[in-house]
């Protein structure tokens, strides 16, 4: 008997994806939400669930429902949430609801401040190349799967990207710490969302508590070269089987990276960098013990192409290369501009990092980036001032940027056509692009000089 489940704010990334996934289940499906966006937005509409007209509207919550979902974008006095409180109907967070319809499955769940999505995806792609039967949830697109939810009653294992945010608007605990893994992987910490987490201590709190929650016979598979992480990981706990992992050997033969393997074969990747030979060494780990050989495992890898967004080929001539990443916490633009520089040491690389998180737009937070583009021969700061007061933070200065990254050949831009003309300029004198950003570099368009930059 399939039920009635309403969803308030579905316009979510995760949020849309499951009301599709559970559409395609035979679930009857209705939604609101008072701003949507693409790529929800044309998702919804073509499974006929874009809500018409946009808004709260009490009466879409009535006994007729058999669950209510909510969304972080929602509010507590979200007149839906409280006329489905009053009726006294379930409500559920995403990943209490994600829980609830796998609890008979065996569950993975991949956590950590960073690279999480791409050891997800990397999971994902080599589960699909061997055609095994798997649920899933990721929070981005990856090449080969139409969804970013994949929730059945026959799958016997469900691969989880975790994070670490409160579940709900009226459910405080961090969302992984719902699912109740069987696996669990933390793949590092990196102090991040200082707007959430004040302090380091209570940054690291929710992925202590992820690794004491495990059911017995769980498994923790972590990444041993993260010093606060090797602290947690190694902490001896009843029933607890604990794996660490490093990062993969590789070798980089002309701006190619190969994984070596224990017989010395190359295998060709196409994704680089320390921090990717760490991501592809806990999806092995985690591949061998849902039964996928090292052998299958390498059969499959070489056709895994990365995450969109994750550093990123853009293009390329000659030899000029343009990169792109999502890069924009400190820990991130570290690890992507030396990934770059060491797969072209002979080239000289500009790379550019826009602040536009509250994080890095904040004070007290930014000498967090000191020494993190060292790897660059030039490096761009580029912030728009406007940001800064959207968020309601303090001003700061060019100058404060600089004295912060502590790089010896830097330039900061708050103009982005000046930022854009720069760029065009320093072709003279580099030849590997890398754009860091967590949105698309504001007005600056570069699709517009993509080609300009590497001609």
């Amino acid at each position: 008997m399939h039920q009635s489940i309403h969803f308030i704010s579905i316009g979510g990334s995760i949020m849309h994806s499951l009301a599709l996934a559970l559409q395609q289940q035979g679930y009857t499906i209705t939604g609101s939400d008072d701003e949507i966006y693409d790529p929800s937005k044309t998702r919804l509409q073509q499974g006929n669930l874009l809500p018409d007209p946009i808004g709260w509207f009490a009466e879409k919550v009535h006994t007729g429902l058999d669950a209510v979902i909510i969304g972080m974008h929602a509010r507590k006095d979200n007149p839906e949430l409280i006329k489905a409180q009053e009726l006294g109907l379930p409500i559920y967070s995403y990943p209490e609801f994600v829980y609830q319809q796998s609890r008979q499955k065996q569950r993975i769940v991949i956590a950590g401040s960073h690279g999480k999505t791409t050891i997800t995806s990397i999971i994902l792609h080599v589960l699909k190349y061997h055609n095994r039967t798997f649920d899933y949830l990721i929070g981005a697109h990856v090449d080969g799967f139409d969804t970013m939810v994949k929730l059945t009653t026959n799958a016997p294992i469900i691969v989880i990207e975790g994070d670490e945010y409160a579940s709900s608007p009226i459910d405080p605990l961090p969302k992984f710490l719902h699912y109740k893994p069987h696996i669990a992987l933390i793949n590092g910490i990196a102090w991040d969302h200082v707007n959430l987490y004040p302090t380091w201590d209570e940054y690291v709190d929710p992925f202590e508590s992820l690794a004491e929650g495990m059911p017995k016979a769980g498994i923790l598979i972590f990444d041993e070269s993260d010093d606060m992480l090797d602290v947690i990981g190694q902490k001896e706990r009843d029933d607890i089987t604990k794996i660490p992992y490093e990062a993969y050997p590789s070798l980089i033969i002309d701006s190619s990276t190969y994984l070596t393997t224990k017989r010395s074969e190359k295998i060709p990747l196409q994704i680089f960098g320390e921090h990717n030979m760490k991501n592809i060494a806990g999806a092995i780990t985690i591949c061998d013990r849902i039964g996928i050989t090292e052998e299958q495992f390498f059969e499959a890898i070489t056709s895994f192409r990365g995450v969109t967004g994750r550093l990123e080929k853009i293009a390329e001539n000659g030899n000029r290369v343009l990169f792109r990443d999502f890069a924009h916490a400190p820990s991130k633009v570290e690890a992507t501009t030396q990934a770059v520089k060491q797969q072209y040491p002979s080239q000289k690389l500009l790379a550019v990092v826009e602040l536009r998180t509250f994080s890095s737009l904040n004070k007290s937070f930014l000498s967090q980036y000191k020494r993190s583009l060292d790897a660059a021969d030039k490096a761009i700061i580029y912030f728009d001032v406007h940001t800064l007061s959207l968020k309601q933070l303090e001003p700061i200065t060019p100058h404060e940027v600089l004295a912060a990254f502590e790089h010896h050949d830097m330039k900061v831009f708050i103009d982005a056509n000046e930022l854009q003309n720069y760029l065009l300029q320093a072709r003279a004198s580099a030849e590997v692009f890398l754009l860091m950003s967590s949105g698309t570099l504001s007005e600056f368009d570069i699709n517009a000089i993509e080609q300009q930059l590497i001609n």
